[in-house]
Parts: C-alpha cells; structure tokens; sequence
C-alpha cells in the first residue's frame, strides 16, 4: 500500500516496525523530492479555507419569501409610475437587506480559526539532515522532532521518545496531561509540556486529527427558529396574497375595470400583505439585546442566538474549564502514620524541578507550606519514564541530608520496602480509593540521609475541581426548566465524581456506547437518541461524540445549548441551536459558537437565558401584532372590493402605515418584558390563533367605521370614498398601535410590567404624524376634526373588545393543550405572548 491508500486510524493500529515500509519511508526521513512528490498529490498540510464573496452574501439576504413580496410590488409601483410608493419600498427592502448583513457578519471565520491553533513551522529530516520547514509543507511520512512546548504540527506516531507528555485538553477535553510512549499518537494541535520526541507523520490536513474536526465543523449548523418563523409567514403571506390578487382582480374586471386599474390594485393587496418591517424590526430586537448580552459579558456573534438562548431546554455543558477550573489542584492526601500534611506536601515541593511547565508539578508547589528556602538543592533527578518518578537531594540549615521522590504510586511504593507492608497495603487502598473518584494519585516518600532508606509519606489525590459557582449555576438552570448533561473527554470515573460534586442529575455514560461515526446526513438511530436522552451525560467523548449527542437530543425536538472551550468543541457549538464559548475558549470554539462569555463559569449563562426570555417576549409581541395588522389589511381591502365594490384605502396609505406604525414598533426593543419561568418556543398555533382573532376584529371594527360614514355620516360618491379613505386609514393607524398594546401581555392590557416609556413616546408621535397627514389632507383626502374625533372614539372603544377577544383566545388555546407535556413539549412552548 502506499501513504495515500492508508486511513489513520489504520495507520495507529500497525506496529510501529511495519510504519517506515507501509508509507514509503524510513527512520531517516524523505528525500526533498519525495516530500515534494507527496506534497503535489496530497495537497498542503492545511486546513482549507472556503472564502464567501461579500457580495453574494448580501444579495442572498433579498432571496426569501417576504423579500420576494416586497420586490413584486416594487416592481409593479414602478410599472405603474408610482414613484413614491416605488421610493419608500425601495428603501425599506435595502434597510432589511443591510440590517440583516451588518447584524449577521460579526463573528470571525470558523475555519480560519482552526488554521490558528496549529504549528507555523516544524523541524524535520530530509536527505538525511535536520532542517525547519513550513508545516503546510508536511507529507505522510515526514521524520520529525518536538520538544517541550511545541505545538504537534501534524498528526504523528513516535519513534524514538523520551519522558513525552502531551497537553490535549483543548483537543479532547482531557483536563490531566497524557503520558506517550513509543509507538503512541500524537495529535496535530496538542502541546508538548513535557520530553522530547522523534516521531513520523501519518495525517496532515483534512485527514488529521483537526482536519477531522474541521470537517465536522463545516457540515455542523442549523438554521434558527426565528428564521423558520419568518420564512413560513412569509410563506403564508405568499400563498394568500397569490389567492387575494387572483381574486379581486377577477372581481374587478368582471366589474368593468381596465386591466391597468385591476393591476394597480393588485399592488395595493400585494404591500398590505406584506410585512415589510418585520424582518428589520425582529434583527433590531435581537441586536438590541445582543447588546443587553454583552453589557452582562456575553458576547452574541450570531443574532438568532438571542432568541434560541432563550428557548433551550437541554444545556450539553463541557467539564474542564467550564464547570471545573481547568487547574489540577492537591486535595486530601492519604498520610502515613506519625506524617504531618505539612511534611508531604513539602516533600512533594521538594521534589519538583524548578520552573517545571508540568501541571502537576505546578499543583505540588502551589500546595507547598512555607519554610522550604532553609533547603538546599544539591542533586536533582528529573522524571524518567523507567522509573516513574522524580528525585532531589538537599541539605538542611542543620547540615544533614534530606532526600525526597514522588511519582507514580506503584513505583514509589515498591522503593519503601522497610516500610511497614500494613501502611504500604492501606497506601495501595488509597489509591484505588483515589481512582474510584476519578483523582489522580501520586505517592512522596523521603530518606533522612544519603543512604538512609526511603520511608513513605502517603499519597497526594490530583483533580480538577469544580468551579465555586458551578452547583449553583446548574441548580440555577434547572430552576428555569433547563436540564443540564456533562459532556467530557475525561475518564469515566472522574466525570462522575464532578457531576456528583455540582450536582448533575442522571447517569453518566460511556461514550463508547455511541457509534464511532456520525454522518452529518443521516438520521440519529432511536436507541441512540434514547441513550443521549436519558443519560445525565457523557464521558471519554471524542468531537464525533460531541455532535452526535448535539443532533441526537435535536432529533427528539430539544433546543440545545452546547458550552465549550476547545478545538474538539467546535463542531458541536455550531450544530448546536445555541453555541456557548466559555471564557478563555480557543479561536475555534469561540468562531464556532453564537455565544462568547467574556467571564469564567456558567453563572453567566443564568442571567443570559432569563434576559433573551425577555427579548423572545417582546419578539412575539411584534409578531402577534404585525400578522394581527397584515390580517386586518388583507382581508378588509379584499372584503371591501368583493362584498362592497370599493377601496377603501390606496397604495399610498399602505406605504404611509408601514412607515408610522413598523417606524414606532423599532421601539418595542427597548419594551418591558417578564421572561417564562420555562423554556420558551415559537407556537405558531398560538401566534395565529391570537393574531387571526385580533385581526378578524379588526376588519369587523373597520367595516363598522366605513358603515357609518355612509349611514350616518352621510359620505357617497367620489368625494365621499376620499374621505372615507382617510378615515380608514386614521383607524388602522391609530388601533394598529392599540394593537400592540393588546397583543404584548396574555393578561389584562394593564397586566405588569408597563409599556417602556420609549415605546410609549414612539407611539404618541407616530399617532401625532398621522393624525396630522389626516387632517392636512398629506397624500389623501383633508379630514374634519369631528371625524377625526370619531375615528379616535371609535378604535379606543374597539381596543376593549380586542383586550377581552385576546383573553378568549388564550382560554380557547389552553383548554385544548396537553396537560402533561413532555420536555421536548416544554410548558414554556405556552408562554408565546406571556410576560
């Protein structure tokens, strides 16, 4: 076989005698035209980067249904010459357009921040002689050497290793170091925080390790619900505006009108049926509260995720750095009889190489008591992996000699055979008991003299401990109806042990009971989705776990918020309906997610989830009103036209409304809003059924107000249809903005909290606005104050009757729901239009 034949995991598998000869190599490396050979048929050692065209990007934000409806009818405005109608949609259809490009575009690219986390340069062997080369230069079957802090350039497997240890922790969540020996893998990304080693490369690029999580990476993504909410009202609206305009127009030559007549009135149904600010008004709620986000530090990248924050019902948290402090502490040692905490965690101090990078060296120093200045070092033996320990020699103020070790407890143990074999049996249970627990254990013993034996300590447990907050946060979480799994690279015993500790609820789970591979394509097999759902977590996970278990819960109709801080992350914060990168995150993981904490701890998430309930409230608030509006429009000009034969108001009008009203309603982002005490969801049945009643009612009110202008008003014929026009559209300005006063509680219009003083103050001059248009006569027919004064009577006396049809709607709605609905059925899915 040759390099380009063998898949990596193959290549792990064969020993290590059989590597040079299976890819084509030798222990001394490639010749330069070998590696040039493989380089021109395999491609760069790179992750590849697939840039977007800016333009493109922008163009695609007018390719969508209520795009479509707003294109139609600037289309027609100008057919027909009308060219302020032709102006004002223009101009709303560009500010959509670059509302939704500013707000969508802020974060960095995903895949260029994975190209980040790897080497710039390697040292390799070529023609027999060390040389440093660009990693993207890298071939299958390179020699090359690392060294202490390196960055594993590419995905290798040892030859030649000494005393190598690898922090993988942003890779696979491990939060403890791993130990290498020869014929071990090395993965691409990882660091060298201990040893030396020759070693020979077997993936690079798309094929390693991070080539893998790339990968994933660009299949992983959803599209948010707020977004599927728009494209299926703008569905909808397409569907009754194609029906209305057929209808009316028939109507209307049928009657006798000219097709240019039939046309310019298809217009006037084509803008009523399209909510031209909706997309604009729901991007400037969110980025309002991105912004509310970030001043409580956390940093929104992608806009849905402020809603989607809110509707999660399922929070995948990472464990290291994340609910535990991503340090390596000493906790409780086991002490030998007559031995003092003070005197083993000196020794173990003493035992450590100054200015050691290792984490659990850090640990021993940090735990040291003072006093340690009155030693002198005179010999030191650094950690040799035959013997699995270190040594240091020192003489004390007093002149003796004090020796001390630590290391593995199997091999610190058997160096004390004058120990009592009762304390070296109760040091063995120690560490069994240490394990059981998931601590890493490490044994000290010292020796008063150069040839005194050594007597053993006890033995130091090394974890990684919670985060002080983090219990609360959970307890926080499933308080507001989220339920928290641990999803971890680490063993499964220390998994347990922290989710015991924060208080996790469920049984952990071994990831190797998923399937090794997931494909991005394929439905997530039931007993799959079972396992995932009811597990309390996960250990041993790699990134394929990772998203696996993302899609699984997502299967099973669950939002799902995914944290993270590292490269093997990444795929699944993007999968994930909401991403969170934790602080301190990789470039990857915070590219990749929707969310970025700025401070440590989940504690943030709390406060972000109860703030984006309260966005998701004003949300629905605006879109009960604008369909409730679009409804009102809609039916009343194709009722008037079919039953009555007139129109009762122009394009114009519409154009006016959609500015006065949607202009003011930007102003429902700064609106007062109590979040659901559970997650919350899009109802569409709720919204509908809420919007179509208050809607209906309108028209019903409306038609009400053009009967008494005819009766007893006495307005006819030409003159008077002009003024009933203006009056028609006074009243659909004035209740339209009643409307959302109705619409933004479930309760009584006065139901706590208040309308925000700025939403109030948006309102009283767009009423202002078109109370004077209406009275000058501003693009319509003048308008007597008496009428104008009727016209205000009548929408107030209306809003009482929509206040209690809304409350009728609610109680209709929630006869007829499920009494015990399941999580993924959250009594959040309710709380549409509850504060």
């Amino acid at each position: 076989m040759t390099d380009t034949e063998l898949a990596p995991d193959d290549l792990v598998r064969i020993p290590l005698g059989d590597l040079p000869d299976r890819l084509g190599s030798a222990p001394e490396g490639l010749t330069a035209a070998e590696a040039a050979d493989r380089l021109a048929r395999n491609g760069p050692n790179a992750v590849e980067e697939t840039a977007r065209n800016p333009v493109l990007v922008f163009l695609g934000y007018f390719w969508a249904p209520i795009p479509w409806l707003i294109e139609i009818a600037l289309v027609l405005s100008l057919v027909l010459r009308h060219w302020p109608d032709a102006a004002i949609i223009g101009a709303l259809l560009v500010m959509n357009g670059l509302v939704a490009f500013y707000e969508e575009h802020q974060a960095a690219d995903t895949i260029a921040a994975l190209k980040k986390t790897l080497a710039t340069s390697a040292r390799v062997r070529r023609d027999g002689a060390w040389t440093d080369v660009p990693v993207a230069e890298l071939v299958v079957g390179d020699v090359v050497h690392v060294a202490l802090g390196d960055i594993v350039p590419a995905d290798l497997r040892i030859l030649d290793g000494e005393d190598v240890s690898v922090d993988q922790s942003a890779l696979t969540g491990e939060s403890l170091p791993v130990a290498r020996d020869d014929s071990d893998e090395l993965y691409s990304g990882s660091v060298l925080v201990h040893g030396q080693a020759d070693a020979m490369v077997i993936a690079t690029g798309a094929a390693s390790y991070i080539g893998r999580t790339t990968a994933l990476v660009a299949s992983a993504g959803t599209t948010s619900h707020v977004q599927r909410i728009v494209l299926r009202i703008g569905r909808l609206l397409i569907y009754a505006a194609l029906v209305l305009v057929v209808l009316t127009t028939a109507v209307s030559l049928l009657r006798g009108s000219g097709w240019l007549s039939a046309i310019d009135f298809g217009l006037v149904v084509i803008i009523a049926s399209v909510p031209v600010a909706m997309p604009a008004v729901l991007s400037v709620t969110m980025a309002v509260g991105a912004r509310q986000l970030a001043a409580q530090s956390a940093v929104v990248s992608h806009l849905p995720a402020v809603e989607e924050l809110g509707s999660i019902d399922v929070l995948c948290s990472d464990k290291t750095g994340t609910l535990t402090q991503n340090r390596i502490t000493v906790g409780e040692p086991w002490l030998a009889p007559d031995v003092s905490a003070e005197r083993i965690l000196g020794a173990a101090a003493l035992a450590t190489q100054p200015g050691s990078k290792d984490p659990i060296d850090a640990a021993a120093v940090a735990a040291a008591p003072d006093g340690l200045d009155a030693y002198r070092r005179t010999a030191f033996t650094p950690f040799d992996p035959v013997t699995k320990r270190t040594q240091a020699e020192y003489e004390t103020s007093g002149g003796s000699v004090l020796r001390v070790t630590k290391g593995a407890p199997q091999a610190v143990i058997s160096l004390c055979e004058t120990t009592d074999a009762d304390v070296r049996t109760a040091a063995e249970e120690a560490v069994t008991g240490f394990a059981a627990h998931g601590d890493r254990a490490l044994a000290v013993a010292a020796a008063e003299g150069p040839d005194a034996p050594w007597s053993l300590l006890g033995v130091l447990p090394l974890a990684d401990p919670p985060r002080p907050d983090s219990a609360e946060t959970i307890r926080d979480a499933r308080a507001l109806g989220v339920e928290v799994k641990m999803i971890t690279g680490d063993a499964l015993a220390i998994g347990r042990e922290v989710a015991g500790q924060v208080g996790i609820p469920g049984d952990l789970q071994d990831a190797r009971r998923l399937p090794e591979s997931v494909d991005a394509k394929t439905a997530v097999p039931d007993e799959t989705a079972d396992l995932v759902e009811e597990a309390g977590g996960f250990a041993q996970v790699f990134p394929e776990h990772k998203y696996l278990i993302v899609r699984a819960l997502q299967s099973r109709d669950h939002i799902v918020g995914m944290t993270g801080d590292g490269v093997n992350d990444a795929p699944a914060l993007k999968q994930a309906d909401a991403g969170i990168a934790v602080s301190g995150a990789t470039d990857a993981a915070r590219a990749a997610a929707d969310v970025v904490l700025l401070k440590p701890g989940l504690s943030v998430i709390v406060s972000a989830i109860r703030l984006a309930r309260e966005i998701f409230g004003r949300m629905t608030s605006y879109t009960v009103y604008r369909i409730a509006e679009t409804i009102r429009v809609l039916l009343l000009v194709s009722v008037s036209v079919i039953a009555l034969g007139v129109r009762p108001v122009s394009a114009i009008m519409i154009v006016i409304l959609a500015l006065l009203n949607d202009g003011a309603l930007l102003s429902i982002a700064y609106d007062r809003a109590k979040g659901a005490d559970k997650p919350v969801r899009w109802d569409m049945r709720s919204v509908l059924t809420v919007s179509g009643s208050l809607g209906t009612v309108g028209v019903i009110e409306t038609l009400g107000l053009m009967w008494l202008a005819w009766t007893v008003f006495g307005l006819s014929g030409a003159a008077g249809l002009l003024v009933i026009q203006t009056m028609v559209f006074l009243k659909l300005s004035v209740s339209g903005h009643l409307t959302v006063f109705v619409a933004r509680t479930r309760g009584r219009f006065w139901t706590s909290p208040g309308p925000s003083w700025l939403l109030l103050g948006a309102v009283v001059i767009a009423q202002i606005i078109a109370t004077i248009i209406a009275a000058t006569g501003f693009l319509m027919a003048p308008l007597p104050w008496a009428l104008i004064g009727v016209v205000w009577g009548w929408s107030l006396l209306w809003f009482l009757v929509e206040d209690q049809v809304k409350l009728a709607a609610y109680a209709w709605l929630d006869r007829r729901r499920p009494r015990s609905p399941n999580l993924g059925e959250s009594a959040a899915i309710r709380s549409v239009g509850r504060t």
